[in-house]
């Protein structure tokens, strides 16, 4: 599985993509990548089995809260070709 996920809100300027990635390497079985779009918006793909993405994604929501307004989440097909979790530009 994988999941692409919009954060609106305060996200750009607060560390939201260096958390995630921090969060990323306490959760080994979850691949992909953050970065932020012109919008304002970050943009964050998770591949991996089901209840590790959701639970990645509860752990980043919990810690930045306070940042997001908004979110939206789609499935993907996931991306065999993915190793470990990055900070994209």
């Amino acid at each position: 599985m994988a999941k692409v996920v919009y954060y609106s809100g305060h996200v750009q300027g607060v560390g939201f993509r260096a958390t995630a990635a921090w969060i990323a390497r306490t959760h080994p079985h979850v691949r992909g990548w953050v970065r932020n779009l012109s919008d304002g918006r970050v943009e964050l793909l998770a591949d991996g089995e089901s209840s590790a993405i959701e639970t990645f994604l509860a752990d980043l929501r919990e810690r930045m809260a306070e940042h997001i307004t908004a979110e939206e989440a789609f499935e993907r097909e996931p991306d065999p070709a993915l190793a470990g979790f990055r900070i994209a530009h």
